[in-house]
């Protein structure tokens, strides 16, 4: 664990594709903010100059021929950039830090998804993050077949034809196993997570994240 906790709430929202991440993100900040907080609201892989060339390659379908320890170790050089540029520097100056995936996707994704170990992933990561923890992560629950349902109609309401990203562009059963990693990784771990059905309408589920937000001291 990291032996100086900062003094900011750092937030994490995760799930399958489709399960309204984004969405979620913006309106819990936007919610605080109204509130008087101070709020970053950021995303993983990305939130950083260095970490958005980082996910244009990572998401491109063009890179289908990308090995799993490759694409391993660009989230985590994403991650290290993120934390040092802009996740640490808010938390530390007593921000909300709501961050749209975290290293519960890595775990969920790298390690459920495509098979890597997950002893190796973790301590990567505690060497990546120095164990900064969120206070709370979101995760948001769906099937697989709807959210990849509503990944391409999201798509589609974009303007864009085909997958946006390689990830959709993978099996049911990749993402059967991403789903049920996240699942036993908020079993394991249900003082820190909090699983929300995102089959609800997405003014139901922003209610249910601020109502806990709230009730673990946002404001």
């Amino acid at each position: 664990m990291e032996l100086n906790q900062p003094v900011g709430l750092f937030i994490t929202i995760e799930g399958i594709e489709g399960a309204g991440k984004s969405t979620q993100a913006r309106m819990l900040g936007e919610a605080l903010l109204n509130r008087g907080r101070t709020v970053l609201v950021t995303r993983e892989p990305g939130g950083t100059p260095i970490g958005d060339r980082i996910r244009a390659i990572l998401l491109s379908p063009g890179e289908s021929s990308m090995d799993a320890v490759t694409e391993l170790m660009l989230y985590f050089a994403s991650r290290a950039q993120h934390l040092a540029e802009r996740v640490r520097p808010a938390l530390e100056s007593g921000a909300v830090v709501i961050c749209d995936r975290y290293s519960d996707a890595t775990l969920a994704y790298q390690g459920g998804g495509r098979g890597l170990d997950s002893d190796a992933l973790m301590a990567i990561d505690r060497f990546v993050t120095s164990g900064l923890r969120p206070r709370r992560t979101y995760l948001l629950d769906l099937p697989v077949g709807a959210g990849l349902i509503r990944a391409r109609r999201r798509n589609l309401e974009r303007g864009l034809t085909g997958t946006e990203d390689r990830y959709e562009e993978e099996s049911l059963e990749f993402h059967e196993r991403v789903r049920r990693a996240y699942l036993d990784l908020a079993a394991a771990d249900p003082a820190r997570f909090c699983v929300v059905s995102a089959a609800a309408d997405a003014h139901q589920v922003h209610a249910v994240l601020l109502h806990d937000v709230l009730a673990i001291g946002a404001c």
